[in-house]
């Protein structure tokens, strides 16, 4: 799937309606590229798949594979509770010169390791594109293990894993070179990354990196570089503006980030209020502190 490197989560800009903002995601798409992204995940977590209108999943697929052109591997989240749903979610895209799929497992119920590998088998079987895993256990209640994993990386059609757990990478990472060479390991625990690079985990997948673009880019030059001292200083910026987004509320916070930065529309879920004139103070001092702005 091309070159080892990150992979921002983009945001999905809307209008007051909830619908795409094409021109600012093109915008979106050409900063991240221009940064060195070695690929580009729409609609997943920060990029509110689980809040747009359905109508706009192709709209927004579309969109980026019309900015990339081709440049980058391309993935779009496909998340939803069962695996007719998902399917539904996979024909709206057909057609589209995406390369890949990725969905974590059902969110509404805790599932069983066995239901696990049985959504995700369905899901390769019935898949044009490679689909890949999304171990997201703090949101969905159900993790996928590492046998689960191990056991899905032999299962045609499934190309990776997205994980923040880094025992997970670092177990899958020995168990790659035999069971499956191809299959793709992203990393998305932004808060030890570093340490993750240092076991051979190249490729790091997270939504902090669509508004850190000039940050994470030099972070990855440092750290092919071996300059760790350089790597974990940008490190420390684009964490200290998560916590920052945090302490505001990180999809308002987001937003606001992400309006500072020139990119046009609301990249947080409707019923969030867009934070306050100190909020935003706040958020934008910690741009200036690190040099975003």
């Amino acid at each position: 799937m091309g070159k080892q490197g990150f992979f921002p989560a983009l945001g999905t800009p809307l209008n007051e309606d909830g619908r795409l903002i094409a021109a600012s995601l093109r915008r979106h798409v050409e900063d991240q590229l221009d940064a060195g992204a070695a690929g580009l995940l729409v609609m997943g977590s920060m990029g509110q798949q689980p809040y747009i209108r359905g109508g706009e999943t192709r709209a927004v697929a579309e969109t980026a594979a019309g900015a990339a052109k081709g440049r980058c591997p391309l993935l779009v989240g496909v998340m939803d509770n069962s695996i007719v749903r998902v399917k539904e979610r996979i024909d709206s895209l057909a057609g589209l010169a995406i390369d890949g799929v990725v969905a974590t497992t059902p969110y509404y119920y805790p599932l069983s390791q066995g239901d696990i590998a049985n959504f995700f088998a369905s899901l390769a079987a019935y898949s044009p594109y490679p689909v890949y895993l999304y171990d997201l256990a703090v949101v969905t209640q159900s993790k996928i293990t590492v046998q689960t994993a191990a056991a899905l990386m032999k299962v045609p059609n499934i190309a990776g894993i997205k994980t923040g757990d880094l025992t997970t990478a670092r177990a899958l990472s020995r168990l790659q070179p035999a069971v499956n060479p191809e299959f793709r390991i992203m990393f998305s625990g932004l808060d030890v990354f570093d340490a993750a690079y240092s076991y051979g985990i190249r490729d790091n997948l997270d939504g902090m990196f669509s508004c850190t673009a000039a940050l994470t880019s030099a972070m990855y030059k440092a750290l092919e570089a071996g300059d760790n001292e350089s790597a974990a200083k940008r490190l420390d910026d684009i964490l200290l503006l998560r916590d920052t987004l945090a302490e505001v509320g990180v999809f308002p916070g987001f937003t606001y980030a992400m309006n500072v930065l020139g990119f046009e529309g609301t990249f947080h879920p409707d019923y969030m209020q867009p934070i306050g004139p100190e909020p935003q103070e706040k958020v934008r001092a910690c741009m200036q502190r690190i040099g975003l702005i």
